[in-house]
């Protein structure tokens, strides 16, 4: 197994606020985690790094190698995070109201397990054919889903940046968790918004399955969105299963 990350400002903000990182527990077993914050100041860088560091300071000292167990690992430590960057929040009144995503995998032999919040997604590239494996929390796909509006309408949607999800919130956080068998050659993508409303799910089909390095394709896809206007920050964590079992 290879894996790549690599994350950029973009061409249109002044600070990057998204995050990225992988982490390996007591198991051996991977964890990749990606982070685009939000909140004024540098409210959103802090929320992000919060996110990413808080779970991979926790898979660091777990010894979780099975779904089960990653799945409820996730639903508790997500919460934590989430009572932690709501608590920074409350303690420094000038980043009250930051969030972040999460979109995370847990690398388990065989399968991995998704959890997220939010709207960055994560993909699986099999077969040569890309496949969503995350369901956005945003107003615009609510409204999509509800057939209130079409595809067309919802790629320019004025609210489209709008979350029904985040973590960095009082209470509870309802967290999505999934669990996916990989193959060998297959490719897990997660990447932050600034990458799929930029370049199309056909183009980064096209350099997923191209004849580049890990590196380079993930380059590529920065590029591509930078080329295509840049409008936010960009993050691609992109993970090749080569061997005959995966990881």
């Amino acid at each position: 197994m290879e894996i790549q990350f690599q994350s950029d400002i973009g061409r249109r903000r002044h600070t990057n606020q998204d995050y990225a990182n992988v982490f390996t527990n007591q198991a051996d077993m991977y964890l990749a985690i990606l982070a685009d914050g939000m909140g004024g100041h540098l409210a959103g860088d802090v929320a992000s790094k919060m996110a990413v560091d808080g779970l991979g300071a926790a898979w660091s000292t777990s010894t979780i190698s099975q779904p089960e167990e990653a799945s409820q690992w996730f639903l508790q430590e997500i919460q934590k995070v989430n009572e932690a960057i709501y608590q920074e929040g409350i303690t420094h009144p000038e980043m009250q109201g930051m969030g972040t995503t999460i979109v995370s995998a847990a690398l388990l032999n065989e399968t991995f397990v998704l959890a997220h919040v939010g709207d960055s997604r994560a993909y699986l590239i099999q077969n040569d054919q890309l496949k969503q494996l995350t369901d956005d929390h945003s107003l615009v796909n609510e409204l999509l889903k509800s057939g209130e509006i079409t595809a067309e309408m919802a790629a320019t949607h004025p609210q489209k940046n709008i979350l029904t999800r985040s973590v960095g919130v009082s209470g509870q956080v309802k967290i999505d968790v999934s669990h996916h068998h990989c193959q060998a050659n297959d490719y897990l993508l997660l990447c932050s918004d600034g990458l799929t409303n930029m370049v199309s799910e056909a183009d980064i089909l096209s350099v997923v399955t191209s004849d580049q390095t890990l590196e380079s394709k993930t380059k590529q896809l920065i590029s591509a969105a930078n080329e295509a206007g840049g409008a936010d920050n960009i993050t691609v964590l992109l993970i090749h299963f080569e061997g005959a079992a995966c990881p």
